[in-house]
């Protein structure tokens, strides 16, 4: 099996070039090579490596600066997916598409099933649902991936944000009204990996188990990390971010488990894991 990750210098990217060995040839393609808004450089590399599966994990993934460039991120998030997923069409190809919880407006108040209407409520989300729709338009074979809070090494994430913040104030204040589950990069490229043996279809929800808020999560690494600062809750309205959040977007794991036979393991002990290897 030859599988081409996309994008393979992200936070993602990386876990799945290591987690995805066993499966076959894994190669990776920065995005200033495999420009996926580029339908000319996606033929290039596709027919160049004649890959079985095509991982995106190219995306535009700040969420408050889509909200002053929702053109790129439509360009690169809905428009960059479809022309993948149009490439891959014409040649045979499985796409598996990275998406988000972000899709998902978070007033359910229970966790997400794959079937759910989505409503987002920011640029972000939106272009991401764009990319969702292209690729299921393209009318190939696909697997869509929704995820959560992404953490690891190798890129900005909120674990290294707190640590650095916690050692040098005696306070933070984090948000506690919005509440998801933190998905370690290392168990989601496993997951994916899992997903690809088993030759699943159609969209899956993926991320570690359990949930919480971002105070809640702020205060477990901190305290992992034998940091006494002081987590003081706060709103979403007082925090004022540009972009509009959903306030509970877990996700239901119930069909990943159902095409894998496994679990994954709860957030908690992703983050210790994480915690661990960074000391």
């Amino acid at each position: 099996m030859k599988i081409l990750v996309v994008g393979h210098n992200g936070l993602l990217g990386q876990e799945l070039m290591d987690q995805l060995l066993p499966l076959g040839q894994v190669i990776g393609v920065d995005v200033d090579t495999c420009d996926i808004t580029c339908p000319e450089e996606i033929v290039t590399v596709l027919d160049e490596v004649k890959p079985d599966w095509v991982i995106n994990s190219a995306a535009y993934t700040d969420v408050d600066s889509c909200e002053a460039n929702p053109e790129t991120a439509w360009e690169v998030n809905a428009k960059g997916a479809g022309n993948l997923a149009r490439a891959c069409l014409d040649r045979k190809i499985t796409i598996v598409q990275l998406s988000t919880d972000f899709i998902f407006d978070g007033r359910k108040g229970s966790e997400y099933i794959e079937t759910d209407n989505p409503a987002p409520l920011n640029v972000y989300g939106e272009s991401k649902l764009g990319g969702e729709r292209n690729v299921i338009k393209a009318e190939g074979r696909y697997i869509i991936v929704r995820t959560a809070w992404l953490f690891g090494k190798g890129g900005k994430n909120f674990p290294d944000t707190i640590l650095k913040a916690g050692r040098s104030n005696n306070s933070l204040r984090v948000v506690s009204d919005q509440i998801g589950s933190p998905t370690y990069a290392v168990d989601l490229a496993g997951a994916i990996g899992e997903l690809i043996q088993n030759d699943a279809y159609g969209i899956v929800h993926v991320a570690n188990g359990g949930y919480c808020s971002w105070a809640e999560y702020a205060r477990y690494i901190l305290k992992l990390s034998g940091i006494e600062t002081e987590v003081i809750p706060i709103t979403t309205e007082e925090l004022a971010r540009p972009a509009a959040r959903p306030g509970f977007s877990v996700l239901s794991m119930v069909k990943y488990e159902e095409i894998t036979g496994k679990k994954m393991r709860p957030w908690q002990d992703a983050v210790r894991a994480y915690i661990g290897e960074r000391k």
